[in-house]
């Protein structure tokens, strides 16, 4: 899509007429005009900021080919079926191997979702990975344009934010929308946290699998507008509480020079296991995501009332449920299948929402509130329409 070189320009005297009440806020009389760059045509250009509204309208997921139930996991580990699901709601999940990639599964997902919305990968104006496990340490993004065919070379970026990844894209990709006059924004959550587990740790292992999922934003009239509000935030003091931290091994050097001699000591860097303390991580989650539904359904002029579904991050089922008894809002409405998966971190909230859509659960026109919440610590919440 082509974008107008335009600047919006106010116009407005310095006199008693200026339409600047005392408050400091503007009145109708404060006027915007049009400047074009020279050589651009009237008919042809467009203000660079246009309002306009968001739908989802297409979505697709993947998973790999390998699945890893509980009783494969006591192979391994000191663990059971029973420990391991009474604790979580977790009986399979899906992990990569050595003949699939990270990549190929975002592709796989994007495609579903572009096939359902009826859009050629050609009209994707940008493409939103949000990973934290990516097979390039630049991200992944351009990898997945280049495998998607994308001939007009749209923007493509990585977002790193873990279990709250996928709802920052969200978010973003409304806001690239709205403000900035994208058309089709792909928004592709995927990860795979497997590669970081300890797998002699039963606290953390039995949790993840891998997975991608993604979703077509397309652009719309205000009035069509189905991303209703929102609610960010992130507090990095709790970033001790769920974290894989860089480590450095010292290299030994081919000419025998040491750190003494250069001023440093060369190092070859990789991320740790994942750490994380679960109790904390549990508290942290069922305080403040239930306020940020609330913050969210507010902004959205919403009760939890005219809510169809509750969708939140597939952490465990645990989680899911105490959250859905906090907000007292009915189990029967509430999407889960993280008994299938297990935490796939950005790819659960649109791995889930797939799911429900190609089932016949969720329809069109049906409003979901959505919540993330992980590593960092972050978290946030959406209230959106399908369709």
């Amino acid at each position: 899509m082509a974008y107008a070189s335009v600047i919006l320009t106010p116009t407005f005297k310095l006199s008693s007429s200026t339409g600047i009440n005392p408050s400091g806020l503007c009145s109708p009389k404060f006027a915007t005009e049009r400047v074009r760059c020279s050589g651009t045509s009237p008919k042809s250009a467009a203000p660079r900021l246009v309002s306009k509204g968001c739908k989802l309208v297409g979505c697709g997921s993947a998973v790999p080919k390998q699945k890893f139930s509980n009783d494969d996991l006591a192979k391994i580990v000191d663990t059971n079926d029973e420990w391991i699901s009474s604790r979580t709601g977790i009986l399979n999940r899906h992990i990569l191997t050595g003949t699939e990639n990270l990549t190929s599964l975002a592709v796989e997902a994007a495609q579903k979702a572009l096939e359902m919305a009826e859009v050629n990968a050609d009209d994707v104006d940008l493409i939103l990975f949000c990973s934290s496990t990516p097979d390039e340490l630049f991200g992944g993004a351009p990898e997945v344009q280049k495998t998607l065919g994308c001939k007009r070379n749209p923007p493509a970026f990585d977002i790193r934010a873990a279990c709250s990844g996928f709802l920052l894209g969200l978010v973003s990709a409304s806001c690239h929308i709205r403000g900035g006059g994208f058309k089709n924004v792909l928004v592709i959550g995927a990860d795979c946290v497997t590669r970081y587990l300890d797998w002699t740790d039963k606290k953390t292992c039995v949790l993840f699998g891998d997975a991608a999922g993604a979703v077509l934003l397309q652009a719309c009239d205000s009035e069509e507008d189905g991303l209703y509000g929102f609610d960010l935030h992130t507090d990095g003091f709790g970033n001790k509480h769920l974290n894989a931290g860089m480590k450095h091994i010292e290299t030994n050097l081919a000419s025998g020079c040491d750190g003494d001699s250069l001023g440093f000591s060369p190092t070859h860097a990789s991320f740790s296991y994942i750490q994380m303390n679960g109790q904390e991580v549990f508290r942290f989650v069922v305080k403040v995501v239930p306020e940020s539904i609330k913050a969210s359904l507010a902004k959205a002029s919403f009760r939890l009332s005219d809510i169809d579904w509750l969708l939140v991050h597939q952490a465990n089922q645990r989680i899911i449920d105490h959250l859905a008894t906090k907000l007292e809002f009915p189990m029967d409405r509430v999407i889960s299948n993280v008994k299938n998966y297990g935490n796939t971190s950005a790819a659960s909230i649109p791995l889930a929402l797939d799911e429900a859509v190609r089932s016949g659960k969720v329809k069109e026109g049906q409003t979901i509130v959505t919540a993330g919440f992980g590593a960092g610590l972050s978290w946030g919440s959406a209230v959106v329409r399908w369709g």
